[in-house]
C-alpha cells in the first residue's frame, strides 16, 4: 500500500494542478499564475474554523508585503460558493483572492489531511491547513502541512523567510 505522504508534492518537482473558482474574480488556475517570484497557496479548513479566520484575516492584511516581494497569494478551501462568499464578507477580507470548491481528490493530491465533519456547521469532509510556495516554473519550493488547525507558519515569519530566500537566492530543500 502506498502511504499518502509518499504521494505528496516534493520540493523541486512539479506540483499538482489547481483550478478553483474565486469569490469575485472568476476561475483561478495555478498554471496561469505569473508571479514575479512565487505563488503562495494557503489551504484553509473553511468558514467554520475560528483559527482559520484569525490566520486568513492576518494574511489578508499583509498582502501588500507579499506583493512587494513578488509573491502572489491565494487562500483556498473546499467550501462551496455560498460559504466562500460568507467567509469574505464575515471575515472582512478585502485584498486576498479566495478560492473555493477544492475537491477531496485535489486535497489528497496536494498531500493535505482530510477530516470528516463532526459538528453541525462543518462540511461532511474538509481539508486541513497547508501552505505552499510554488516557483514560477510550477515546482514546489516550500510546503507546510498540518493535521489540525494549529501550528501553521506565522505570517510574519513567512515574510521574513522570503526576505532571506530572495537575498541569498536560497535553494529549495528537502528534495534528497
Amino acid at each position: 500500500m502506498i502511504h499518502a505522504l509518499d504521494r505528496r508534492p516534493r520540493p523541486t518537482q512539479p506540483v499538482p494542478t489547481l483550478t478553483v473558482p474565486t469569490v469575485g474574480d472568476g476561475l483561478w488556475r495555478l498554471e496561469a499564475a505569473n508571479p514575479e517570484r512565487f505563488t503562495m497557496i494557503v489551504f484553509y479548513r473553511g468558514l467554520h474554523c475560528p483559527v482559520c479566520k484569525s490566520y486568513v484575516r492576518l494574511l489578508d492584511s499583509r498582502i501588500p508585503d507579499f506583493e512587494a516581494r513578488g509573491v502572489s497569494v491565494i487562500a483556498v478551501s473546499g467550501d462551496d460558493e455560498a460559504r466562500a462568499r460568507r467567509t469574505v464578507k464575515e471575515w472582512g477580507l478585502t485584498q486576498l483572492t479566495v478560492g473555493y470548491g477544492q475537491s477531496v481528490a485535489s486535497m489528497r493530491e496536494w498531500g493535505l489531511y482530510v477530516s470528516a465533519g463532526v459538528k453541525p456547521d462543518e462540511p461532511a469532509k474538509f481539508g486541513e491547513p497547508g501552505l505552499f510556495l510554488v516557483r514560477r516554473d510550477g515546482t514546489l519550493y516550500y510546503a507546510a502541512v498540518n493535521s489540525m488547525p494549529f501550528g501553521r507558519p506565522p505570517i510574519g515569519d513567512m515574510i521574513g523567510a522570503l526576505d532571506f530566500i530572495i537575498a541569498r537566492d536560497y535553494p529549495a530543500r528537502g528534495a534528497a
